[in-house]
This record gives structure tokens, C-alpha cells and sequence, in this order.
């Protein structure tokens, strides 16, 4: 049991050092996009009932988490209205 621990730590610092590898190459280059406010909004439109439905049907009310994370989600889509993209 040990030794699998060790497995999934290094595995875990692995994906860790390599995200911040390619966040800091994407700066450095400045290919930066801007943020999909309303992907952020429909996403936190999912996210809420989906949490609530978890958090009954589970039992584990630990997964009220993602309920959290949608109404923040949806807080920010709803404050940055003005800058939603446009369909295309």
C-alpha cells in the first residue's frame, strides 16, 4: 500500500511541475486569451444542480462543493455580462 502512494505522489508532482512549465512558457510567449465569461456562466449553470443532485443522491454533502462552484461560476458570467462573446 505504501508503494503506491509513492507512485501516485510522484505522478502528482509530475503533472504539477509540468502545468507550471507550460502556464509559464504560455506567458512568456503572451498568448494569452481572454476569458469566456459566458462558458463560465453556462458551466456554473450546470454545475449548480448538478452538486445539489450529487450531494442527495450520494449522500455525501461534501459534493454541496460543486454547488459552490457553480454559483461562483455563474456570479462571475452574470458581473462580466458586458464582455460575453459574441456567437459566431
Amino acid at each position: 500500500m505504501n508503494e503506491w502512494l509513492i507512485i501516485l505522489l510522484g505522478i502528482g508532482m509530475i503533472t504539477i511541475i509540468l502545468g507550471v512549465l507550460v502556464v509559464w512558457k504560455k506567458r512568456k510567449e503572451g498568448k494569452s486569451k481572454e476569458t469566456d465569461y459566458r462558458a463560465l456562466f453556462t458551466m456554473g449553470i450546470t454545475f449548480v444542480p448538478l452538486g445539489i443532485v450529487m450531494s442527495i443522491s450520494i449522500g455525501n454533502p461534501g459534493m454541496l462543493g460543486i454547488t459552490a462552484l457553480g454559483i461562483i461560476y455563474m456570479t462571475m458570467g452574470l458581473a462580466n455580462r458586458d464582455k460575453w462573446k459574441k456567437k459566431s
